[in-house]
């Protein structure tokens, strides 16, 4: 049997560049991949997307509902 060592089997993030390395182009589109990344993954466990609207709180579903929570 061949053992793989653990730090072979464990992978921290996605990211290939520090934030404080990126320049502000870079950080805008990372910041704008991890919000879709966020609401694809919400939407995959069937929760909606929750934010703040012009002071209104929002849920946002998948099948492209907007609710008003409050």
């Amino acid at each position: 049997m061949i053992e793989i060592p653990e730090a072979e089997l464990l992978r921290k993030g996605k990211m290939t560049k520090s934030p404080f390395d990126m320049t502000i182009e870079e950080e805008k589109e990372w910041q704008i991949q991890k919000q879709a990344e966020a609401k694809a993954f919400l939407f995959s466990i069937g929760q909606p997307l929750v934010y703040e609207k012009d002071g209104i709180m929002i849920a946002e579903y998948a099948d492209g509902r907007i609710k008003r929570i409050r």
